[in-house]
Order: C-alpha cells, then structure tokens, then sequence
C-alpha cells in the first residue's frame, strides 16, 4: 500500500520533518511505499495562486490522490498548522481525501499548542472526506532529538505513540488492502480437463 508523507514545514531541516521521516522509515520495514512530499518545494507563485494548472503542483495533487494513506506534518505557527500547508490543501478538491487513511502529526514549542491537531487540523481533514483520521502525535522540539552519530530518537512517550500510530496505520491499510481484495476478486480460467 502507498503512504505520502506530506511535510507542511517552510524550513528545510525541522523535528517536524525528521518525525515524519521516522514514521516513513518504520512504515516501509511494515512493507508499505512511501512516498516524500515536501510543500515549500511547489513553486510559491502556483501554489498562492492556486494554479492547479501547473506541472509541479499537478503532480503535488496527483500523489494525494493515488496515496491509500497520508502522513501530514506541520509546525505549530500561532496556534495552528502552517499557511503554505492550508495553501496546498485548498487546492485539493473537496473530497481530495476521500477513502483515505490520515496520520496527522505537529510540532512545538510547547504542550500548550498540543490540541491544534483536534481544533485546527482534523476539521480541515475531515473536510476533505478522509476515510479515517488516526489519533494525532504532537511533539515538542525537546522531545524530538537529532544528532549526526545517534539519529532521530524520540523521548519515551513520544516514542510509545509513534509505534502505536505506526502500528495501527499499518493495520488499517492492511484492512483496507483487503476489503480492495475481497471487492475486486481474481477470476481464473477453469483449466481444460
């Protein structure tokens, strides 16, 4: 099953962007493909313009749509999800993520932004038809380290949600590979006799 991992971050390197790329790392050894999508990389002219015309943001739209599940991150940008990623997401159609399976994810400065996944983001997502919206993982900057020698290493907690999100996205899409199966069944020939 395919898996776009949707980074809503204006910078280039952030613990945003390496959570999103763990949790990437964790669902290709479960077997699924996973694909990057980082939003500050769409041209900025196309993407405030809406020009859904434009070949870099048709191919940002086709990958939402071919993607079975979406693994979004965003920093925390005064109390809510970045602009550049509300840019992207107004130019997804209203059912953009219809049948599809969401992991949103958020980092911060502090706890006290932690609900901006359940009162900024979801409403957006649930909007845009989502099959299914997993419980969210929001971090701060602490909890997320990074160093050249160790890696990325999470804190305890975080660490704990990680495998639980990682765990049951994989189940659902697993769920979901099969409930495809089951609805599209593999007839063969009957073989001469």
């Amino acid at each position: 099953m395919s898996v776009l991992l949707l980074g809503g971050s204006p910078a280039a390197s952030s613990s945003g962007a390496r959570l999103l790329q763990h949790i990437g790392d964790k669902l290709a050894l479960q077997g699924h493909r996973c694909t990057r999508l980082q939003v500050r990389d769409l041209p900025a002219q196309a993407l405030l313009h809406g020009d859904v015309g434009d070949p870099a943001i048709l191919r940002a739209t086709t990958l939402v749509r071919d993607a079975d599940a979406i693994v979004i991150a965003t920093p925390v940008y005064k109390a809510s999800y970045t602009g550049i990623l509300k840019a992207f997401l107004d130019l997804l159609p209203q059912d953009g993520l219809d049948g599809k399976l969401v992991l949103p994810l958020a980092t911060g400065g502090s706890q006290s932004h932690m609900l901006v996944l359940d009162y900024a983001l979801r409403p957006v997502l649930a909007s845009l038809s989502a099959r299914f919206i997993l419980p969210g993982i929001y971090a701060t900057s602490p909890q997320l380290q990074w160093s050249a020698d160790t890696g990325f290493e999470a804190d305890a907690p975080i660490a704990a949600r990680i495998a639980k999100a990682v765990a049951q996205l994989s189940a659902e899409l697993h769920a979901l590979s099969g409930d495809r199966a089951a609805a599209h069944p593999v007839i063969t020939p009957a073989l001469a006799a």
